[in-house]
């Protein structure tokens, strides 16, 4: 008893003393609804009773989220919060834009879902406007409802187009959990006990910071890892050694020339917000051409401008693959995805017969319309680049200070940190990074994490957070380290 009530005591003083000196959120006019739904106690009675047990939440005390607004959610008790994972990358220009809430409402007004068996505008207009945004020629698009379902597809479009069967993707990454897509996921917690695709290998993932190789010249980034390397600034060894590992492949799983596919984020989301080292994806595509296959580049966090410097992460590799995925972003939350390839490549479908009920939904399309002219209209691909990089820069500083940052990473708004025991690059304690993340939580700021061992920050907010939020940001995550 009385050991508890030490720990409750030297519990409160904790709070009292966080707490007395919080960084002040950031103003907002807006006002929330008064929430009158269900208690806390039995939303908790009901996740548990009727709900997948396999629903993962985080914090201690889950959050019970009520209303969002731009960039800031509220809970059942009103409290506000910053957003910065952004409903998991999803939230692309913001909570409940009144643009996208009036779209939404004008579209079920006039036509709801009708199938492709019949022409509606909808799908035509988006159609066009998705695709005038790609390089090249992919000119070419499927409408699917998900990323996983947009990356199961691309599989069998690449193995029905070029007649391989082989596919190739990195260590670390994910692409979904579908059956198929499992296989190309290379995250041990996202895959389950039963048998997994055939067809699917994985490569050595070029991570610079805990990788075999790579170091302060590496990245494209304004913020390098401090690990020495030898690399110039005009070449990047790492980048060739890396490569080098893909090739191998070629000479001892997979039969030269018969690779249908290689799959590869532009920086990987959920692997931890991992850049790899500059030239590399280049090199990739140029062993993956010339060995019969295809070039699929996973969009669905990095795409619609979040990186700043351009409205396509793989624009950043300077290359164009030969398909693109998207998902998340490109709806703002509204279930929509896509696959964007060229007309050659899309004509392999037509081998059988290809259906979608809800791809091409025109609310779906609608929305995504929608999407692009808030994009340009808000310009937040440049709100990506100045935040981003202002953020980032004052994420660094706290690398310096703090031990236990071990690498700041990332282009425009999409930010990792990854959080180890001092003098190491291991991953930091379980127990230490919860306490962090719900400090993190208490003050005001909600973010995410990924890779392996979870010990990574996610910071992949709305792309309309202003550099006072950024601000707000670096404060409270000073603060909760200061507590750790």
């Amino acid at each position: 008893m009385s050991k508890n009530l030490f720990r409750l005591r030297k519990n409160t003083k904790e709070l009292r003393n966080y707490f007395s000196t919080a960084p002040d959120l950031p103003p907002c006019e807006f006002k929330p609804q008064k929430y009158t739904g269900p208690s806390y106690e039995q939303l908790q009675n009901i996740r548990q009773a009727r709900l997948n047990p396999a629903l993962v939440t985080y914090y201690n005390k889950p959050l019970a989220l009520h209303q969002g607004y731009k960039q800031w959610l509220f809970d059942i008790n009103g409290k506000r919060y910053l957003d910065l994972l952004g409903g998991i990358c999803t939230v692309s220009v913001g909570h409940c834009h009144p643009k996208i809430t009036a779209t939404v409402s004008k579209q079920m007004d006039t036509l709801g879902h009708v199938s492709n068996i019949y022409y509606h505008p909808k799908i035509h207009e988006y159609a066009e406007r998705l695709t005038d945004k790609m390089p090249g020629n992919l000119k070419v698009v499927y409408f699917v409802n998900s990323g996983s379902e947009a990356n199961d597809l691309a599989i069998l479009l690449a193995r029905a187009y070029t007649n391989n069967f082989e596919i190739l993707s990195l260590t670390n990454c994910y692409h979904g959990m579908s059956p198929q897509t499992m296989g190309l996921t290379s995250l041990a917690a996202y895959k389950y006990s039963v048998p997994q695709p055939p067809g699917h290998h994985h490569v050595m993932n070029p991570d610079v910071y805990k990788g075999v190789w790579g170091g302060t010249n590496c990245r494209d980034s304004v913020v390098q890892t401090t690990r020495a390397c030898d690399c110039s600034s005009g070449s990047c060894e790492a980048a060739d050694k890396y490569a080098e590992q893909v090739a191998i492949q070629f000479d001892h799983n997979i039969s030269r020339g018969h690779v249908a596919g290689f799959f590869a984020e532009s920086i990987q989301g959920l692997g931890g917000i991992v850049q790899f080292p500059k030239g590399y994806i280049k090199k990739v595509y140029d062993l993956v051409k010339k060995n019969g296959g295809l070039f699929i580049s996973d969009e669905v966090q990095a795409g619609f401008g979040r990186t700043g410097d351009h409205f396509w992460g793989f624009q950043g590799h300077n290359f164009v693959p030969d398909i693109v995925t998207l998902a998340k972003g490109i709806g703002n939350g509204y279930p929509l995805g896509a696959v964007v390839t060229t007309p050659e490549i899309a004509k392999a479908l037509t081998k059988a017969s290809h259906f979608n009920t809800f791809g091409g939904n025109p609310v779906a399309c609608a929305v995504g319309i929608t999407v692009l002219d808030i994009l340009e209209e808000e310009r937040l691909q440049e709100n990506c680049k100045t935040v981003g990089t202002h953020l980032l820069l004052e994420l660094a500083k706290l690398r310096s200070a703090f031990p236990v940052i071990g690498d700041v990473r990332g282009k425009g708004l999409m930010i990792g940190i990854e959080m180890v025991k001092p003098g190491t690059r291991e991953a930091l304690q379980s127990e230490k990074f919860l306490k962090f993340f719900d400090i993190c939580m208490n003050l005001g700021i909600l973010l995410g994490k990924g890779g392996t061992y979870g010990n990574i920050v996610r910071i992949q907010p709305p792309m309309c957070i202003t550099k006072e939020d950024a601000d707000f940001t670096v404060a409270v995550i000073k603060k909760a380290l200061q507590q750790l």
